[in-house]
């Protein structure tokens, strides 16, 4: 008979262990080991972790004789995650020895539960700093929008992984520096780096935040000619960036060539068709999608109620709203609520808008008494007008929208002392209506390679 090793037994148990639903396995497993070592215990402390939780997992932490640096590690991670950074970090520092792991879990768990602050001071006092913990303090940085702190860490890493790069890249996008962020995708490609789906998800949202169609479709052929022609998650980026840039054709195309799609492809196309007035034809899409057995999530349910509100569908959306959280079990969020307010304001239903503004369970977010607001503008109601505009500067003092929406209402009822004092209370209090601005796309026909390696995309700003 083949005598089995710890090794061996260890193999054996770490293939239970990654299986949940078979902890009861593992652990009679377990106790057959007759030496059983640190991997052993460590195998054991992940498995508890992934079927019952860090709580379960300290338990058996605190009983095991052999603890090496994984051990402590698998434990600060796993109160991390849960954004329990006060036990964090007493295992931090309590463990007898630290590795570029137990910092990045540290640096990491900070910038994910909001402390940017001890994000800093941990990782500028780490003994030892990986790829993995320079690119969670980038990450860090790019989320509280400090770009130039950011930039600065990447210029100073001597080595950067394909994480790192997407991590700046994907904080340049939603920092509102699209241009910056299809920048740096050239300078990647040039180094060598090869993207990942999450790289071209960036990079095509930056496209559509730049309503930049022809760079996008380049980046399509990027994609065709990548092992990527075939993933989800590029294919529903492309979609996102063909329906965003208004060309719902192309977007459609790629949505039937799909062939496993998951509830972010669905809400796509959806969403593309709501977002740009062809409501009835999302509608129709939304019914084939629960024939399919896909379950909608909240993101489908905004993409519906936008639709109904372009399709001037007021009581069926009203009923979606009723069916989405009754039948559903979906809570109502503020994009909920704010495609509600647009749907009753647009079709003049404005004292049903306000009730429904009442009764939400939170504060109103100043964009849904923005929304209300124009709806009174659109029905010449002043009464309302002026409640909306009142709670709107109450929340954000600073808004020229609540300004100059009232405003306009007062002028179509010929109340010109009003609209002066409007103006006034503007100029006293440094409110500036925001110019209006467009990106034109210029000078990208042309091949992929062409644009990505020996050209720059080119935008005038007017």
């Amino acid at each position: 008979m083949t005598v089995k090793t710890t090794v061996t037994w260890n193999s054996i148990l770490s293939g239970f262990a990654r299986n949940q639903g078979t902890f009861k396995h593992a652990q009679q497993l377990f106790e057959r080991i007759p030496q059983p070592n640190s991997v052993s215990y460590n195998i054991m402390l992940a498995c508890y972790l992934h079927n019952f939780g860090i709580y379960k997992a300290h338990e058996f932490f605190n009983h095991m004789p052999l603890k090496d640096i994984a051990s402590w590690n698998t434990m600060i991670s796993g109160y991390a995650q849960i954004g329990e950074m006060r036990v964090a970090h007493e295992l931090f520092m309590a463990m007898p020895e630290k590795n570029s792991v137990s910092w990045s879990a540290m640096v990491s768990g900070y910038v994910e539960c909001g402390d940017l602050d001890s994000a800093v001071e941990c990782f500028h006092v780490a003994s030892v700093k990986s790829v993995i913990t320079w690119t969670a303090m980038i990450t860090g940085y790019m989320k509280f929008g400090r770009v130039e702190s950011a930039e600065r860490l990447f210029k100073e890493m001597s080595l950067k992984n394909l994480v790192t790069w997407n991590a700046v890249i994907a904080g340049y996008v939603e920092n509102g520096r699209a241009e910056d962020g299809i920048k740096l995708f050239k300078t990647m490609l040039e180094s060598g780096t090869k993207p990942n789906a999450l790289t071209l998800t960036s990079v095509l949202l930056g496209c559509s935040n730049l309503s930049a169609l022809q760079l996008g479709k380049q980046v399509h052929q990027l994609v065709c000619k990548s092992p990527l022609s075939s993933d989800t998650t590029a294919g529903t980026s492309l979609i996102s960036m063909y329906s965003k840039c208004g060309d719902l054709k192309d977007a459609w195309k790629l949505f039937i060539q799909i062939p496993r799609k998951d509830i972010v492809t669905w809400n796509a196309m959806i969403s593309g068709y709501a977002q740009h007035g062809a409501g009835e034809k999302a509608l129709s899409l939304f019914d084939e999608m629960k024939i399919e057995g896909m379950k909608p999530d909240w993101i489908t349910f905004v993409a519906v109620l936008l639709a109904c509100n372009h399709a001037g569908l007021v009581n069926l959306g009203i009923q979606y709203f009723d069916i989405m959280v009754k039948d559903f079990g979906i809570k109502a969020r503020p994009e909920h609520y704010a495609c509600m307010v647009d749907l009753l304001g647009r079709s003049g239903r404005l004292s049903q808008a306000v009730d429904l503004i009442k009764s939400m369970p939170f504060k109103p977010h100043p964009a849904i008494y923005g929304t209300l607001l124009g709806a009174c503008r659109i029905h010449k109601n002043l009464h309302l007008a002026e409640f909306a505009a009142k709670n709107l500067l109450d929340l954000d003092p600073t808004s020229a929208t609540g300004y100059v929406q009232l405003a306009n209402v007062y002028a179509a009822q010929n109340r010109w002392d009003s609209v002066a004092r409007i103006r006034r209370s503007m100029k006293d209090n440094n409110v500036v209506k925001a110019p209006g601005y467009s990106w034109i796309e210029i000078n990208s026909v042309g091949a992929v390679n062409t644009m990505l390696l020996n050209s720059r995309a080119c935008f005038l700003l007017q």
